[in-house]
């Protein structure tokens, strides 16, 4: 997952409204978001290497997603990611009582950062952390609307800084439909020269990463999933997939 949006009690009739891409090799082996086999009450993509999930949502209304922290100089993780997605959504833990145990082991997984909650009668929150923000707890995030892409929640890269634009103005609509959505997260723009972060990749590949919907002959976005929790707390998840 390389490109998340968050609306969080920015509506009344729906108090979290979140887009997300999800750019992976196009031969890593995938399922499609299903409900799983061995855990029914969560409904997820997959991942068939290693298992785990890079954005999913329970019947009791937890959701979490991953994005890694681009990095290219640091140690590869000895964990996987998207276990961190996974774990969270099998289990009945507060994000706070689950994030302080993923800080505690947080150096055994390459950089990412980690956006849980939970829309429900029993909780109403959102949180966020980052193995890659100064060791610091995970944050409790308030009201707003939230960019996250390959880099610290809120970093304004391009595609986080136009996208999170769009998304604002769209929230403001009386009506949303999905299919506007998805329109923010079909983005292939590539960004200006000038505007592009140096995360150590070079130029050239900082280019073609820049878009909010990538596309090259090897990596791309893969799927994009809107996830909406509406005032009666029913969430509704909607993914659309390509094959590139």
């Amino acid at each position: 997952m390389c490109v998340i949006f968050i609306a969080y009690k920015q509506r009344p009739d729906f108090p979290l409204i979140l887009l997300a891409n999800r750019d992976e090799f196009y031969d890593r082996p995938t399922l499609a978001a299903a409900r799983w086999d061995d855990f029914p009450q969560v409904t997820a993509g997959r991942d068939l290497i290693a298992g785990g999930t890079w954005l999913g949502v329970t019947d009791s209304g937890r959701f979490a997603a991953v994005t890694n922290y681009r990095d290219p100089g640091a140690p590869v993780g000895t964990r996987s990611r998207g276990s961190l997605v996974a774990d969270f959504l099998k289990s009945n833990e507060s994000s706070e009582g689950y994030l302080d145990r993923v800080r505690e082991n947080s150096e055994k997984y390459s950089g990412f950062n980690l956006i849980t909650g939970e829309i429900s009668e029993e909780r109403n929150e959102l949180f966020y952390y980052s193995n890659r923000d100064g060791g610091g707890v995970a944050r409790k995030l308030g009201p707003g609307v939230y960019g996250l892409s390959n880099h610290l929640l809120n970093t304004a890269w391009p595609k986080v800084a136009s996208g999170s634009a769009r998304f604002s103005q769209l929230i403001e609509q009386p009506k949303i439909s999905p299919a506007e959505c998805f329109q923010i997260l079909s983005d292939e723009n590539l960004a200006a020269d000038a505007d592009l972060p140096d995360t150590g990749i070079g130029v050239d590949r900082e280019r073609i990463l820049s878009p909010i919907f990538i596309r090259t002959p090897a990596y791309g976005t893969r799927c994009s999933t809107v996830l909406t929790f509406n005032k009666d707390l029913k969430w509704d998840f909607e993914e659309r997939t390509f094959v590139c």
